[in-house]
């Protein structure tokens, strides 16, 4: 072959190549659902503060900080009168209770789980209102003193355009469920400025104890896409303002146990906020008006806190709080504010979205850990003033933030790196991977996203590929088969065969003389013969038309193998075998009862 030949035809082998092929097609469906992510962003951003102004500013009189890179204002206004801030809450509620259980009542709650549940159980699927009644509905809620976050919403706005565009591309299941996830990666990676921690978000945040590895490439394509577009309207500087500081060896014993107080401050959000979430469900009213309680309860627990202990302390858990968690970073608050920041939050939080109001759990998460981590530092600094200086109780802010959301959104690793992005800080990986390490331990199975599975062969989405999995762990040890083995002999004869055949049902039999295996017969082995006489059936031995081939399978084999090798040989029965000797015969029902069982025992209700 000439070089020329040689060198087209390595170019074209290089073109067919299924990765390149993979590439291609996801880095078109990644761009797009960028592109479809950084507008999502920027429209639902724009309508947030726009109702921010309107609902706090214009008719509560109260204008909240906001973190180093969005304004930076560090003082506030207002509230010229509580009962206004009340009023607007309860307003808020009402609004949105009223749209979201008129139009769409996928859209209450934190949106991600809602995303996940859809990636899970509904093949990638999300009504196409759904993106436009959560951008409006979570708008309200949050811009009007709602103590909830913008990630949820962000995340099923673009899951959901995503799967907008999955119907209009006709992509396969699994195609739609990927880009689904990407979506939701990118959405989160765009709105907190952190491409690659949405990347890694996109393939953990499905899971308790797995990833979805499939998403990570497309994810980066995404996240980056998305940033892009986000950035180029808003500014690429982070979120927060985070001051130098320096990390010693000698810190890492205060971040093991700021994670584990995390990990138990964690478990106690999840339970308050699926407590009420639960009572809210039960209440004997109509779901339109459960948010405006929800508010209104939030409201008055913000305003007790205002009037009998501090105005930082109640006004730190309306909104997202992220001003008054800029505030922590940089030393501003006291002890005693920031652990009734916490406490208020997880309640006012808890009331807002367990109520059905409509916004996320990442960024209350953030401000309940990050407060927790302050009060952790100033206690510490307090306790030990040469070990822990003041300037070092920033840094357990950040790593606060990461632990206590990390370990119950199951997403350790993409917490870490969103929130070094989040704070153009990487020092923070150092102690973040010991505390969310203790976090992430302690909490176990417990997750604010309730329709996270625990691995992949947990979910319905992967069933065939769980199934595979199940077939190759399930032994033939493991299968109720039977020890009662039906037989002949190389001498029995055709007629013999015919016999047994019309006494027991089976159609085939294993040959065995003296104890030793020699082979199978069936009745498709003498179908040549079949039209024959009584009298040439018995001159025909078994021997003469069976098959030799050693055909059974082992005790440590797995039933995917039992099930290739009777495909293989047309066969609805096997020997099992040890050795030279038959010790049972294993039928297909046998094998789909232990399967069946299997299934039922951990949970898996799908149809086989």
């Amino acid at each position: 072959m000439s070089p020329d030949l040689g060198l087209r035809k390595s170019i074209k082998e290089a073109l067919e190549d299924p990765n390149l092929q993979y590439l291609k097609k996801w880095t078109i469906l990644g761009v797009t659902v960028g592109v479809i992510a950084g507008i999502g962003a920027i429209v639902f951003y724009t309508l947030l503060n726009l109702c921010s102004t309107f609902f706090l500013g214009r008719l509560a009189g109260y204008y909240p900080p906001t973190p180093g890179y969005e304004g930076g204002r560090l003082d506030w206004i207002g509230p010229h009168n509580p009962m206004s801030l009340l009023i607007v809450m309860v307003l808020g509620g009402l609004l949105t209770g009223l749209i979201v259980y008129t139009t769409a009542p996928e859209a209450e709650g934190h949106g991600t789980d809602a995303a996940i549940r859809a990636f899970h159980k509904e093949g990638g699927k999300i009504r196409a209102r759904i993106p436009i009644v959560k951008t409006i509905a979570s708008a309200i809620t949050i811009g009007s003193g709602g103590s909830a976050g913008r990630e949820g919403p962000t995340a099923q706005i673009s899951a959901g355009f995503g799967s907008i565009v999955a119907d209009l591309l006709r992509l396969s299941h699994e195609d739609r469920r990927l880009a689904l996830a990407v979506g939701i990666g990118a959405g989160i990676g765009s709105i907190f400025k952190a491409p690659l921690g949405g990347a890694l978000l996109a393939a953990e945040i499905l899971y308790i104890r797995d990833i979805e590895k499939e998403a990570i490439i497309p994810g980066l394509i995404a996240s980056t896409i998305g940033y892009a577009i986000f950035c180029e309207y808003f500014g690429y500087e982070p979120i927060f303002r985070f001051p130098e500081i320096s990390i010693h060896p000698i810190h890492l014993p205060f971040f093991v146990l700021l994670g584990l107080i995390c990990g138990i401050v964690g478990i106690l959000y999840v339970y308050v906020f699926y407590k009420t979430h639960d009572i809210f469900k039960s209440l004997p009213i109509p779901d339109h008006l459960k948010p405006a309680i929800g508010a209104a309860l939030a409201g008055i627990t913000i305003l007790l806190v205002m009037r009998f202990f501090d105005p930082r302390a109640g006004l730190g858990a309306v909104g997202m709080g992220y001003g008054f968690l800029q505030m922590a970073m940089l030393n501003m608050l006291p002890l005693e504010v920031m652990l009734l920041i916490a406490i208020v939050k997880i309640i006012a939080t808890s009331l807002t979205i367990g109520s059905g109001g409509s916004g996320g759990v990442f960024a209350p998460g953030l401000v309940i850990g990050g407060m927790v981590g302050g009060t952790v530092g100033m206690a510490m600094h307090t306790l030990f003033p040469s070990i822990i200086t003041l300037n070092v109780v920033p840094a357990f802010v950040a790593v606060g933030m990461i632990s206590l959301f990390g370990g119950i959104s199951k997403a350790p690793l993409a917490n870490m790196i969103m929130i070094c992005e989040m704070t153009d800080n990487y020092v923070m990986i150092f102690p973040a991977m010991a505390a969310v390490f203790v976090s992430y331990a302690i909490t176990g199975n417990r997750t604010i996203y309730i329709e996270q599975v625990e691995t992949r062969i947990d979910s319905p989405a992967h069933f065939p590929i769980a199934l595979r999995s199940v077939l190759d762990r399930i032994k033939i040890k493991d299968v109720p088969f039977s020890e009662k083995v039906v037989a002949l002999t190389p001498e029995d004869t055709v007629l013999d065969l015919l016999e047994l055949t019309e006494k027991t049902g089976f159609m085939g039999y294993p040959v065995i003389e003296n104890g030793i295996f020699k082979g199978i017969i069936t009745l498709e082995d003498i179908s040549d013969i079949i039209s024959r006489g009584r009298d040439e059936y018995m001159k025909i031995k078994v021997r003469d038309v069976m098959r030799e081939e050693i055909i059974g399978v082992h005790p440590y084999e797995t039933v995917r193998d039992a099930i290739l090798k009777m495909d293989t040989f047309n066969l609805d029965r096997i020997p099992v075998l040890v050795r030279d000797r038959v010790i049972g015969i294993v039928t297909r029902g046998n094998i789909l009862e232990c399967i069946t069982e299997w299934l039922e025992e951990h949970e898996i209700k799908q149809k086989i």
